[in-house]
């Protein structure tokens, strides 16, 4: 027979000091044994894993031991404790509540507790799984649990608290047990490694520490098996074969694929996992927390919100560098709504295949709309206001990898994108995903035609001109099957303030929210047909519909001249005249 002992069993702490991550609980016990204010029943509650048992008995063993360390720890010498360690105690009862939830084994239990500790100061009771016990074993220890003994003291464990009638919670001292950090299980299988004389490789017990999800136990589970697996050398390699874990490098890989646009490499890199056993739901929203985890390294104060190694971390900080921030917003929405709607796809590999397809086409069709800006720069006066007018960033490497869509401006040849440097922003308009940016830097040569091209482009704004130039994007707007919007653009009139500012009431959200798409398009119209660069667009939502003063229908109209000239009406009697 072998004499191989697993690591959990093993490596179990003895000590408050050994306990890993749970600081909180072990300070406060050890705080109580001190100063003698232990109470007369625990409630350690938490995930699976996380030393709720382990500590229960290191509190049984340590307030029954007759020579405690200067640190408050059992001394693992005196009578009590070799008893403990021996498991021969005649002082600490366990109980497991899952087999034992009856009503007649809590009333065995209340009958040992009548009688006092042959030896020692206390009898300890630890209760493991106790949500476990049925209805009427929690009303028999209700009274017991109230008002034991002096010497006696329970402890109880479990993993669902909610599972427990509150009068058994308001009898109890409640220790909420956390899961524990990715570090700490990765600092703990390090020092057992080195116990044991496994070479390991940080990566590796980072990716066991992560698998555990914050359950030590679990982690020491994974820990024997991949040494079982590779012997005495843990390598990352081994670990994410072993353990069919999607490796940092395929997510590094396919947003590298991403960026440019890549589409045919992006489909068959999610072959290979496909290929390799990985589920496809599972390489969705992990490719969703890649692009968090991007997110968070473009700004070093968040940075430290990665769960990785300081390596990976590294990688992380320099991919983030190379794709915008508009880019990723816009690709972590595609990867959430495809988790959301993968269930319920019929076809889920082509579901996942579309959404990484829409993922490439993202970085193109914002470069896209993002060169579709007058190239006549705007210079900034004092006090004037950025515009959301978006620019072309130089730092995205991102290429054009579909045609540019069809827009209703109607762009003179000199102003044709990429002539000269993007504009200065001056609207106030809330910016959109494609707006964002950083601006190009433009060479002197280019900010003296920059300069020219201002004066010339600063003509005074003429009311009328305004309401025809209005009128005319609308029709396009009409012509291209955007009929609501160009009748919402219909219905005012827009007014200009200080001969720059065209001000316009929308009547709901949605008609705003379809404006703001064309935005760009729009105000680039007005400027070039007004020729003048410092225009600027403010939309705003009215709470009062036009719809409730302004005529639509044929009966309304009537009725609206009516008002002004009653003997219409008497003429519509009079020869019986429908409204149409």
């Amino acid at each position: 027979m072998s004499s191989f002992v697993v690591s959990a069993r093993k490596y179990r702490p003895s000590t408050f000091d050994t306990v890993v991550g749970q600081n909180h609980i072990t300070t406060t016990l050890k705080n109580a044994i001190r100063s003698h204010h232990l109470a007369q029943a625990f409630l350690f509650c938490g995930p699976r894993g996380v030393g709720k048992t382990t500590c229960a008995r290191i509190l049984a063993k340590t307030i029954n031991c007759t020579n405690l360390t200067s640190e408050i720890e059992a001394c693992n010498e005196c009578e009590s404790c070799v008893s403990f360690n021996n498991n021969q105690s005649l002082n600490i009862f366990e109980l497991d509540a899952a087999s034992n939830n009856s009503v007649d084994d809590i009333r065995s239990l209340v009958e040992q507790v009548r009688f006092a500790p042959p030896t020692g100061k206390y009898k300890i009771y630890i209760i493991d799984e106790v949500h476990m016990l049925s209805q009427g074993a929690f009303n028999a220890f209700l009274k017991t649990l109230e008002e034991p003994p002096p010497y006696a003291i329970f402890i109880l464990a479990t993993t669902e608290k909610h599972k427990i009638i509150p009068t058994i919670l308001s009898r109890c001292q409640i220790f909420d047990f956390n899961r524990i950090q990715v570090d700490d299980i990765s600092k703990h299988l390090a020092s057992i490694a080195e116990k044991e004389g496994i070479e390991t490789e940080a990566d590796a017990l980072h990716i066991i520490a992560q698998k555990a999800e914050g359950a030590l136990r679990d982690a020491l589970s994974i820990f024997d098996q991949m040494v079982t697996f590779s012997g005495n050398k843990v390598t990352y390699k081994d670990v994410i074969t072993n353990l069919n874990v999607l490796d940092y490098e395929y997510y590094f890989r396919i947003t590298d694929q991403i960026i440019p646009g890549n589409i045919s490499s992006v489909l068959l890199t999610f072959n290979e996992l496909l290929k390799h056993g990985f589920d496809a739901h599972h390489f969705i929203t992990g490719l969703s927390s890649h692009f968090r985890d991007l997110l968070v390294s473009k700004d070093e104060a968040t940075i430290q919100l990665l769960d990785v190694t300081p390596g990976v971390r590294e990688k992380y900080r320099l991919q983030s560098k190379n794709i915008d921030l508009a880019v990723l917003l816009k690709l972590i929405d595609l990867c959430n709504a495809c988790d959301l709607s993968y269930k319920s796809a019929r076809n889920q590999h082509l579901h996942v295949e579309i959404a990484l397809m829409k993922m490439c086409s993202i970085s193109g069709k914002l470069v896209v709309n993002e060169n579709a800006v007058s190239a006549k720069p705007v210079a900034l006066e004092k006090g004037s206001t950025p515009t959301g007018t978006p620019v072309t960033n130089t730092d995205n490497p991102v290429q054009k990898t579909t045609p540019p869509p069809t827009t209703v401006t109607s762009t003179p040849k000199a102003n044709a994108p990429g002539q000269t440097k993007t504009t200065r922003p001056t609207t106030t308009f809330t910016p959109s995903l494609s707006d964002l940016g950083k601006p190009k830097q433009a060479t002197p040569e280019q900010d003296n035609k920059a300069d020219s091209d201002e004066k010339k482009n600063n003509n005074p704004v003429d009311k009328g001109k305004l309401t025809e130039c209005w009128k005319e994007f609308a029709k396009k707007l009409d012509d291209q099957g955007n009929t609501n919007l160009a009748k919402a653009l219909l219905r005012r009139e827009p007014e200009l303030i200080n001969e720059t500012e065209v001000h316009y009431l929308l009547d709901n959200q949605v008609l705003e929210d379809d404006l703001k798409e064309l935005r760009t398009d729009f105000l680039l119209f007005l400027k070039t047909q007004l020729q003048n660069s410092y225009l600027t667009l403010h939309t705003q939502v009215t709470d009062v519909p036009l719809s409730q003063n302004k005529p639509y229908t044929a009966r309304e109209k009537f009725q609206k001249m009516a008002e002004k000239n009653p003997a219409l009406e008497k003429l519509r009697q009079q020869f019986d005249l429908n409204f149409d």
